[in-house]
This record gives C-alpha cells, sequence and structure tokens, in this order.
C-alpha cells in the first residue's frame, strides 16, 4: 500500500494506492489535524483492508502552503516512514501525486522530508 499526503491546506489530500486499486479520500481537518491524523490515516487504511503494517512506500507534498499543516503531516509521515524502515519521498508542483509514484517506483528514498513553505514563517511576537 502506498499513501501519498498533502496536508498543505486545510483540506487534506489522502491517495491509497494497492496494486492497480486507487482511492482518494479529501479530509476538512481545519485545526484538527495534529490531535486527528494518525487516527484518520488508520481509518482510512482500515477502511482498504490495510493497516500501518501494510505500508510499502509514502509520498508528501512538500509545499508550499500552511506551516503547521506541512509541519505536522511531514513529522507524523517522516516518523512512520523511519520507524517501518519504508521509503518516503517528497515533491512540489501540481503534479505532486504522479511524481511521487514515480520516484517510489525508481526505488528513490528521501528517508527525511522537509517542508518547502514558500515564504519565512509568520510569527508574532508575545502579548505578554
Amino acid at each position: 500500500m502506498i499513501v501519498l499526503w498533502n496536508s498543505a491546506e486545510m483540506t487534506v489530500q489522502l491517495t491509497l494506492i494497492d496494486g492497480d486499486k486507487r482511492t482518494d479520500y479529501e479530509w476538512v481537518a481545519e485545526r484538527n489535524l495534529a490531535r486527528d491524523m494518525l487516527a484518520y490515516l488508520r481509518d482510512r487504511l482500515a477502511e482498504n483492508g490495510a493497516s500501518f503494517a501494510d505500508i510499502s512506500g509514502i509520498g508528501v507534498f512538500r509545499g508550499p502552503g500552511s506551516f503547521t499543516g506541512l509541519r505536522i503531516g511531514l513529522a507524523v509521515l517522516n516518523t512512520i516512514a523511519h520507524e517501518q524502515r519504508i521509503p518516503i519521498v517528497g515533491v512540489t508542483g501540481d503534479a505532486w501525486r504522479e511524481e511521487c509514484l514515480a520516484r517510489l517506483q525508481n526505488g528513490r528514498n528521501d528517508e527525511i522530508v522537509l517542508p518547502e513553505y514558500g515564504a519565512e514563517a509568520r510569527i508574532t511576537k508575545p502579548r505578554k
């Protein structure tokens, strides 16, 4: 099972690929990504008769996009890839799914994917 993930926006895009079967999901995560991401991914895998142990590769959209969404999504998926000892690749651009799949099929592994925010993080001054 290959997991393709994009959390650069408030609506997360997830694609699961198992052989010739492709299932696309959209999830309006809003501000619940950190709390609900693992359960969401677990449940979508289960709908397809799979678990985290069945993931054979991960492709992620690196950005640009939401600082928080990219940071949370990539931290979780980098951790899964590391612990499961599976390849992870990250790309930018509109054809990110296809490019991730091609890179995984060619045996690529970025080992850790860093986000591409598209701009400096906007950090506000503390109020106190």
